[in-house]
């Protein structure tokens, strides 16, 4: 996987993170790693640092002053990725719901098939969520359907955080602009995306919920998702 980097961004994934930087490493040697951590209480990006020892020029971590957000520690590493070059850009959680084994199948849909948005998708085949209870399943695969409705877009799995961007995507978008901070930042960065008429593929992956450390779902991220969506799509609207 030439020029790609993987973001992970990280706020108190200490029981996860060591695991989750040796499983993406160990699928190419040509992969490279940048943790946004938003200065974790539990010593994450202290864990992160150490491990640059195994993997000089390869692992790098941006530590943020506070927990500010999963949109903005992504806009963060896009602009690291840019401004050094990369060519594949993805965004993967720290806590195993994204296989580190899909990284490949994301890679070769943007390199060899053309894409210029590969997203893992857990609806685009059925529903391949595993260990999450019935209530959010429906919650999550409704609220896909929700956004699919609402903007347009032919995208099974619009809250997807499991993907990989050409450069030329991130480079197009104005970043600067992008609204939202939680989960709907995810519905906005495919929105924006698909207005820019970039082709997009969805790839399907099996999601597995997190066995450690908790999760970061919480009911203003939701607010955000749902009411956030009308308001993206009449802006829309009047702007070319």
């Amino acid at each position: 996987m030439i020029g790609a980097v993987v973001i992970i961004p990280t706020y108190n994934e200490i029981e996860n993170i060591e695991a989750i930087i040796r499983a993406v490493f160990s699928q190419s040697n040509d992969i490279h790693v940048l943790v946004v951590d938003d200065n974790s209480p539990d010593l994450t990006g202290q864990k992160v640092k150490s491990l640059q020892q195994d993997y000089p020029n390869k692992l790098f971590l941006e530590t943020r002053n506070k927990k500010s957000g999963l949109g903005t520690a992504y806009i963060h590493g896009f602009k690291w990725c840019i401004a050094r070059n990369y060519n594949y850009i993805f965004e993967m959680d720290a806590d195993f719901s994204h296989n580190p084994k899909d990284l490949q199948k994301l890679y070769n849909a943007c390199y060899q098939d053309g894409a210029y948005m590969s997203i893992g998708s857990r609806y685009v085949t059925g529903v391949n969520v595993v260990n999450w209870p019935m209530g959010r399943v429906l919650l999550s695969y409704l609220a896909s359907k929700y956004v699919q409705f609402i903007t347009g877009m032919k995208i099974h799995d619009t809250t997807a955080g499991f993907v990989c961007y050409k450069r030329e995507v991130l480079e197009t978008i104005n970043l600067d602009k992008i609204k939202f901070i939680g989960y709907a930042f995810q519905i906005e960065m495919k929105f924006k995306t698909y207005l820019k008429k970039f082709k997009i593929t969805e790839v399907p992956v099996i999601f597995t919920d997190r066995t450690k450390g908790e999760s970061k779902l919480s009911g203003g991220i939701i607010s955000e998702a749902i009411f956030g969506v009308i308001s993206m799509k009449i802006k829309s609207l009047f702007t070319k």
